[in-house]
């Protein structure tokens, strides 16, 4: 009987701990600030935090296209985006970013990815399909949520992206910051290293386009952006790479003020629904 019981308790723990009953919604709290001459809604769902810049002007359209930025590391990114997400507020664009630290793209962070997607998508009406912007080691964020939500993707566009984390940061640093161990993270890296997971986001024929320098000694070219649209393109999908002659892991210009990056995303917003 006590054997009984004890099976009975321990699958009503499981029942609620799966999400099945007594869910309570999480607490969300948002504050407002400016950012150009647009408001900036920064967002606290249960332990989600994150931002979104709402457009100067409303698209043409009436469609809610948005741009998603990775690093995201305790609120907006600062000046150097500045150039390229003050234009795109003015075509009808959302600009967003998530807080999740220096994840490498963990499974934790792709979990929390996921609920603010779902958060923006419902509240604010945006698009179901988001264009992804990747710096330096978001790249290993975003292609680690990419590829497991293909369908969600209107379009990559990195600069100076990692896509390979035995380059950077290292097995030793990612496996960390995964909780795993180094053994545990090598034996499975086609399942955590986006180099290795491309294939279905070319089966979706999402367009990716990659700016990085031949002379990135951080993230070398050759290791990262070189190797994905390769291997992206032999698999099939819409990449390319705009190399940057002389150009290392620097915040100019040429990558921050692009504007064949600025087109491919005004290109590939998603199209309103019919």
């Amino acid at each position: 009987m006590k054997h009984a019981l004890s099976l009975l308790c321990l699958a009503l723990l499981s029942f609620t701990a799966s999400g099945q009953t007594n869910d309570k919604p999480p607490a969300i709290t948002v504050t407002e600030s400016k950012r150009f001459d647009s408001i900036c809604l920064n967002l606290k769902i249960g332990a989600v935090e994150g931002f979104v810049v709402k457009p100067t002007i409303p698209a043409a359209d009436g469609s809610k296209p948005w741009l998603w930025y990775a690093p995201t590391l305790g609120g907006y990114p600062g000046g150097r985006m500045d150039w390229l997400f003050s234009r795109l507020l003015k075509e009808g664009y959302y600009i967003c970013g998530t807080s999740v630290g220096d994840s490498f793209g963990s499974p934790q962070s792709r979990a929390t990815y996921s609920k603010f997607y779902q958060h923006v998508v419902k509240e604010y009406g945006l698009a179901t399909k988001v264009s992804l912007l990747p710096q330096s080691r978001g790249g290993l964020m975003w292609y680690n949520w990419a590829v497991e939500n293909p369908e969600k993707v209107a379009c990559i566009g990195g600069i100076y992206p990692v896509c390979d984390f035995t380059s950077y940061p290292g097995v030793g640093a990612t496996a960390k910051t995964y909780g795993m161990t180094n053994e545990d993270l090598t034996k499975n890296i086609k399942e955590h290293n986006p180099i290795e997971r491309l294939a279905p986001l070319a089966a979706a024929k999402v367009p990716v386009l990659h700016l990085h320098g031949d002379n990135d000694k951080v993230v070398p070219l050759e290791k990262n952006s070189g190797e994905l649209i390769k291997r992206y393109q032999a698999l099939g999908g819409p990449g390319e790479l705009l190399l940057i002659p002389g150009k290392g892991h620097a915040e100019i210009a040429e990558f921050f003020e692009s504007e064949q990056l600025l087109e491919f995303f005004l290109k590939h917003a998603q199209a309103p629904k019919k």
